[in-house]
């Protein structure tokens, strides 16, 4: 299906990501936001408390995080396409009603604005050090997905995509963009509402009677009840059964949890989307995601001007991780150069999916101003070697 004409703001805009973000948050349906200020993420929900009332949406500012992350979980078992904003100590408040959503297979967003950490950090200025915890914050087993916008284009447009994925396998989806991109405003073109593609929602065929919230269709995704239809079900965090019925024992675990790995993991090719470019015959390749890639093409473009041959591989989505793609990009080049604002997070899932076919270098960054170009030069070089 399209998005509702009523809700897009269809034209050429200038925005900052923050703002791109809320659009595509409109534009994919959400009606519903819960939130608590935080820098740098409070324009998001600013915006939404300003434009919900106009397409009938609502937006509730909760005491805390704790409060935001299962109040918009609440509104989606209620029919609403709902998402929370957080950032830094925010975002690790709300870990524990993550795992919640992968549970109770809540489809919903939660958009986090990376600052430098820990603790308080830098609360206005950026980092990536939250790539990390996204996969792994929560307790247990379990799979996510993650999209990293680079642009406030992408900002709109990725955001779009996350509550598609996240109706798509009734996943939370998150969207990790850093300080830079959330603030930084430029050209954001959005499109007219039936050139944007919306998820529906998967909805059961059965009657109330033949309902079971956890019975899976083919693909592993079970089908929602449409919500205020006489559907009675038990949604719990515990580990249950098709029906909700609780299963504390390690049969009923291992059913569920690997059925709710496998309904990620099954799609992970898919799910993991990149843009690469460059030479076949690449000696280096640099790999990057978020406001670090706009630095990193600076610094490919200086290294090509001095004769040297150089790919780029930008991630869109960060988790699942684009293994297939690193381990072939590792196969063809010498050294492959991992810039992050942080001391070396995602460039450990680089290492593990090149498997050593070929060098990697780190360029760490602990956060509050992003990488020289020459410094990101300087690994290529050194790559070269």
């Amino acid at each position: 299906m399209h998005a509702d004409p009523g809700a897009v703001l269809t034209g050429v805009h200038f925005l900052n990501g923050d703002q791109a973000c809320c659009e595509g948050a409109l534009a994919a349906g959400a009606r519903f936001a819960a939130g608590y200020p935080i820098t740098p993420s409070t324009e998001i929900v600013e915006r939404f408390a300003s434009r919900a009332p106009e397409v009938g949406g609502v937006f509730i500012q909760m005491e805390d995080e704790l409060a935001a992350s299962i109040t918009l979980q609440g509104a989606v078992w209620a029919g609403a396409r709902a998402f929370t904003v957080t950032s830094g100590p925010g975002f690790s408040l709300m870990m524990e009603h993550l795992g919640y959503a992968v549970m109770t297979e809540t489809p919903c967003v939660f958009v986090n604005v990376m600052r430098g950490g820990p603790s308080t950090g830098l609360p206005t200025l950026p980092a990536q050090g939250d790539v990390m915890q996204a996969r792994w914050g929560s307790h247990g087993d379990y799979e996510i997905i993650a999209v990293c916008p680079n642009s406030p284009q992408e900002c709109f447009d990725l955001t779009v995509r996350a509550f598609n994925l996240s109706e798509r396998y009734r996943v939370p989806v998150m969207v990790l963009m850093d300080e830079c991109v959330g603030h930084m405003t430029e050209k954001v073109v959005i499109p007219p509402a039936e050139q944007i593609e919306v998820q529906p929602r998967r909805l059961t065929a059965k009657k109330p009677g033949d309902y079971l919230p956890y019975e899976p269709e083919e693909d592993l995704v079970p089908a929602l009840a449409h919500a205020g239809e006489g559907y009675r079900y038990h949604i719990t965090g515990v580990t249950h059964d098709e029906a909700g019925r609780l299963g504390v024992n390690a049969a009923a675990q291992d059913k569920l949890v690997r059925r709710l790995c496998e309904k990620v993991r099954r799609a992970s090719e898919d799910l993991a989307s990149y843009e690469l470019e460059g030479p076949d015959d690449a000696d280096v390749a640099v790999v990057s995601y978020g406001i670090t890639s706009r630095v990193a093409e600076r610094a490919v473009r200086l290294a090509r001007e001095q004769g040297l041959r150089v790919a780029k591989l930008r991630l869109l989505t960060i988790w699942p991780f684009a293994d297939s793609a690193i381990r072939d990009l590792a196969a063809r080049v010498k050294t492959i150069v991992v810039p992050e604002l942080n001391l070396g997070q995602l460039v450990r899932e680089v290492e593990r999916a090149a498997a050593g076919q070929a060098r990697v270098i780190p360029v760490s960054h602990a956060g509050g101003t992003v990488h020289r170009p020459e410094d990101i030069l300087s690994a290529i070089l050194e790559g070269v070697q």
